[in-house]
């Protein structure tokens, strides 16, 4: 949807090198469903928060983004701090409803109870 329309797209990727989640080891990779264009903002963290320690902020500002519908893994920890520390940057979090991906599924939906969340359908009517 969003390449359709032009819009920004930006991936963020953990990394942690104590748990060899690292480039050219198992479990790292994106799956292959995923697709990251080289147009695509792609950063890598190693703090839970998207913001900490990353240009992410930086990136944003430069696209004179001021509002970003966040998806991923793991709903109660890597999406709910990087929701949180997008408020922290005046910025509006939006989840996408069913996005989130989690090791513990009820973590999912507390996620999204607590937070400000769209449907793709909406989503789609308000990007049009």
């Amino acid at each position: 949807m969003f390449r359709k329309k032009s819009l920004p797209i930006v991936c963020i990727q953990h990394i942690n090198e104590a748990e060899k989640l690292i480039p050219g080891q198992t479990g790292f990779d994106l799956p292959d469903t995923l697709t990251i264009e080289s147009t695509d903002t792609f950063i890598h963290k190693s703090y839970s928060n998207g913001f900490t320690k990353t240009n992410l902020e930086k990136s944003l500002k430069e696209m004179e983004i001021d509002t970003i519908i966040i998806s991923g893994f793991c709903a109660e920890y890597c999406v709910l701090s990087t929701y949180r520390g997008a408020q922290d940057k005046d910025l509006t979090p939006v989840i996408l409803r069913s996005s989130l991906a989690s090791g513990i599924p009820e973590n999912i939906k507390f996620v999204e109870n607590i937070s400000d969340i769209i449907s793709l359908q909406a989503l789609d009517k308000v990007l049009s």
